[in-house]
């Protein structure tokens, strides 16, 4: 018989490695100014997932996180991150310091992150946590192993007990792409995910805690297997690169990706997100340089969390 990986790739097609190299290469050549830069920065502002991931986060410094969520700048028509993405444990606290008006979601890492090893009930039951206490999405890690050792069965399974213990939270499923190791093994990973969840669910990047993060490349990979999927089924599944994306250099870059990819539909923090807390300072300069012609020094702005 031949090997399941073999099957899906046949299935779905293999990746042009090289292709995929020659055009991520083309977005930082794109020219976005005036006008059209100051809406970029202020999209990719209300796409970001504010995180704090450590052991030695406190109460006192996830509402201070959520504080910054909620008014990011000085400036009062100034637009408010997607969410704030903390552990389990603090996901009651995150909730108390949004209170229940406000857009700003809370997103809660689960399934025993950012290894998930552990037993598929421990990691239900963390999930089951997370939204009892008031998460309003969920960051899941896949079973790599399972992955590699081709058990594609297990990968989908274990998903899809994930997203039964969600209920109506929103799900990310995390592929960590640095232990997939190549672009096919990407595009497997991301097929296997989307073939069992919900429109508007995402596919993320990474943990942020290995070595190889959020890339052009593998973000471009999972675009072009979102846009295929979607262009299959007619479901449409959501982004998230997260690792690694510090300047808004670098964010105008992937949204350029996004809208040559996927187009206008998924320029919003209902299908793309970045998961990267590091980001929103040099974004908020970017923006008071666009508005008032010099920048600000970082201090300016208050710090957040810069763990993810």
């Amino acid at each position: 018989m031949p090997h399941p990986h073999t099957t899906l790739l046949h299935d779905i097609g293999p990746v042009d490695a090289v292709g995929i190299e020659e055009r991520v290469a083309k977005y930082s050549t794109r020219s976005i100014k005036k006008t059209a830069k100051l809406w970029g920065l202020r999209t990719a502002v209300s796409m970001v997932d504010l995180t704090t991931l450590e052991g030695k986060d406190t109460r006192g410094k996830v509402a201070a996180l959520c504080q910054k969520a909620l008014r990011p700048s000085d400036d009062p028509a100034g637009p408010q991150v997607a969410a704030v993405c903390v552990y389990p444990a603090m996901v009651r606290h995150a909730r108390r310091a949004l209170g229940s008006d406000t857009a700003v979601r809370i997103a809660s890492v689960a399934t025993a992150f950012p290894a998930g090893q552990a037993p598929l009930k421990t990691r239900l039951a963390e999930v089951r946590a997370a939204v009892g206490d008031g998460a309003d999405e969920i960051d899941m890690v896949i079973n790599r192993g399972a992955f590699l050792a081709g058990d594609f069965g297990r990968v989908q399974e274990e998903i899809s007990a994930v997203l039964a213990a969600c209920g109506d939270a929103t799900l990310k499923v995390i592929l960590e792409v640095s232990e997939l190791e190549t672009f096919d093994n990407i595009r497997a990973a991301s097929f296997l995910a989307m073939r069992v969840l919900r429109p508007g669910d995402f596919i993320k990047t990474s943990t942020g805690k290995t070595t190889l993060n959020a890339t052009l490349g593998n973000n471009q990979v999972m675009l072009e297997a979102i846009r295929d999927f979607y262009l299959a089924t007619g479901t449409a599944i959501a982004m998230k690169p997260a690792g690694g994306i510090r300047t808004a250099k670098q964010a105008l870059h992937f949204l350029v990706a996004v809208k040559e990819t996927l187009g206008d539909a998924w320029l919003n923090n209902a299908r793309y997100r970045f998961g990267a807390s590091a980001l929103l300072n040099d974004l908020l300069r970017q923006i008071e340089k666009e508005r008032t012609g010099s920048y600000q020094a970082p201090y300016y702005f208050s710090e957040a969390a810069e763990s993810y």
